[in-house]
């Protein structure tokens, strides 16, 4: 029998094995026969050659293999995913002429709606949340079946799922994978785990007024789904602009692609650009409301969230209240590199809130406040030290002070500013646009493809070096920036419908430079096969006040 020699970078040993060795088998070999457990949970997958597979997957030539858990973010994304396919299994078994939707990410799981059924919602969720019970305890097999693209679409017409069946007409490829569940077949956005038994941890319940919500657990503690805040605000948000996909009838890819082809791209750009006008405008008279209060705008979101450019066009619409607007960046307020907390792999955390000198900031806040004349500092990245040039803030009677950054909204930040002087705004990129009927598409993913491209082209950093610092940006996100966001007094969408075939034009060529040799290059794939069935779209008619412009070039607004 012939071998090949895997390398398992777990532990960075060499091994000869016998061609055609399936990964489930390599790993009950490794971590049985040579007693090693390094994982504390069940392995889901591998990489290969540092390419996401599931453990179906067969050696027949020499590769490098790491094992993952759910602990590993590839690990969490095909949990999620195989645990979103035994839900739409569990649909279709108790229920075969409901339409399962799953609309967006929400508090560590998914929101989903079930169309078509006439039962009360609390005995629709109990009824799916017993068949999914039974088909974890079964430990039924996913499969991953390579067939023709003809065949596949034969079958989806089968199955009620109209857009699923739109993407795979739209395809020009002549085989694909599809995922198949105890006879249930469908088309997921990344590979399976083993099997139902795989997927110990969850929750399925009723959430808000008609819908449900796929609870996932936390990956650090699988006992049980974590308990976490209501997010009543977000949640809002996510079902205003869900009115607004479907008016304008673009709430998957196949119907942004259609609009593309029918030449209307324009068109969605300008209602996109208009729709955010119009919402700044709001949040202006908001304000304006409370000017008799109101001396200070806090304006705070995620990376890449389009916070800079939310807080020249807020500044835009004030001044047409009347304002006198004052802007205030906390990027400014860094403390010397020297100064800056460090993470425990010893780098600079520059996510933490204590790497800002909030001393300093509230003294600053305090004079304004008092009609005081405050000389700003500006912090030079490059040498990692504030500098004083000279620029200056003084708050006169019409004035208002808008104070941006990622922490603008904890309030260890501004302690010792009444909160009555205090509008809190909060800034998001909540993707409305969906892959189709079960494969959402995750705000963090459309910031890290505007990361990618505005990193590219402002800061000289490369597609990988931005996926390599993005496990940190997500971390610090967690801990200073989401615990946060309920508190604002208004949220702003900043995703626009048109953006994902903007993003694909710049981003796709600086993913495709990701090497092969590094970690980073399993998420580029990723992106670039999510990003290959979006049609391009020029950005020609994107105006220079565009949040896109804070990505792209081009903006009228200095940064």
């Amino acid at each position: 029998m012939k071998t090949v020699e895997i390398v398992i970078e777990n532990t960075h040993e060499r091994r000869q094995v016998i061609q055609g060795t399936s990964l489930a088998e390599l790993a009950q070999e490794y971590f049985t026969e040579l007693g090693r457990m390094p994982m504390q949970n069940p392995i889901l997958g591998a990489l290969v050659n540092n390419e996401v597979e599931h453990l179906q997957y067969r050696l027949y030539n020499p590769k490098t293999v790491f094992f993952y858990d759910i602990q590993n973010p590839h690990g969490w994304r095909m949990y999620q995913t195989s645990l979103t396919f035994m839900l739409y299994k569990a649909v279709r078994d108790v229920y075969p002429k409901a339409t399962l939707k799953v609309k967006h990410s929400m508090q560590g799981g998914f929101y989903c709606t079930i169309e078509d059924v006439e039962e009360d919602r609390l005995q629709v969720a109990q009824t799916v949340r017993d068949r999914m019970i039974e088909l974890q305890h079964l430990d039924l097999p996913f499969e991953h079946k390579t067939m023709l693209l003809t065949d596949a679409i034969e079958h989806i017409k089968t199955c009620n799922i109209p857009d699923t069946l739109r993407l795979l007409e739209s395809l020009d490829q002549l085989y694909i994978t599809m995922h198949v569940l105890d006879g249930t077949m469908h088309k997921l956005a990344s590979k399976l785990v083993p099997s139902t038994g795989c997927l110990k941890s969850w929750d399925f319940r009723m959430y808000a007024d008609e819908g449900y919500l796929l609870q996932m657990p936390d990956p650090r503690h699988l006992d049980k789904p974590p308990l976490l805040p209501e997010t009543p605000k977000l949640f809002n948000i996510f079902k205003q602009h869900h009115r607004w996909v479907d008016l304008l009838h673009v709430s998957t890819i196949t119907d942004l692609n259609r609009i593309v082809r029918d030449n209307n791209q324009t068109h969605l750009i300008h209602i996109s650009e208009a729709l955010h006008e119009k919402c700044y405008s709001e949040i202006a008279n908001m304000i304006f409301r409370k000017r008799d209060q109101v001396k200070m705008v806090l304006l705070a979101g995620p990376s890449s969230s389009g916070k800079t450019t939310s807080c020249r066009r807020l500044s835009v619409q004030l001044s047409v209240m009347g304002y006198d607007v004052k802007q205030l960046s906390l990027d400014d307020y860094f403390v010397c590199r020297e100064r800056t907390p460090r993470l425990p792999n010893g780098e600079h955390d520059f996510e933490s809130i204590d790497a800002l000198d909030i001393p300093l900031l509230n003294e600053h806040l305090q004079r304004m406040f008092n009609g005081e004349r405050v000389e700003i500092p500006t912090f030079d990245f490059k040498k990692g030290d504030p500098y004083y040039d000279g620029k200056s803030i003084q708050l006169g009677k019409n004035s208002i002070l808008v104070v941006e950054g990622i922490h603008a909204l904890n309030p260890k930040l501004t302690a010792q500013i009444p909160d009555e002087l205090k509008f809190k705004v909060y800034v998001s990129t909540l993707t409305q646009i969906a892959i189709d009927d079960l494969n959402s598409i995750r705000s963090s993913e459309n910031r890290m493809l505007r990361r990618i491209v505005r990193d590219n082209n402002f800061r000289g950093w490369d597609a990988y070096n931005t996926l390599h610092r993005w496990h940190e940006v997500r971390r610090g996100e967690e801990i200073n920036i989401f615990p946060y966001q309920e508190q604002a007094d208004v949220m702003f969408n900043s995703a626009l419908l048109y953006e994902l075939g903007v993003l694909r034009l710049y981003a796709a060529p600086q993913l495709k430079k990701v090497p092969e040799n590094c970690p980073e290059y399993a998420e580029a794939q990723r992106l670039l096969n999510f990003l290959e069935v979006i049609e391009p779209i020029e950005p020609t008619y994107i105006p220079p006040t565009s949040i896109m412009r804070e990505f792209l070039g081009g903006s009228s607004f200095l940064y």
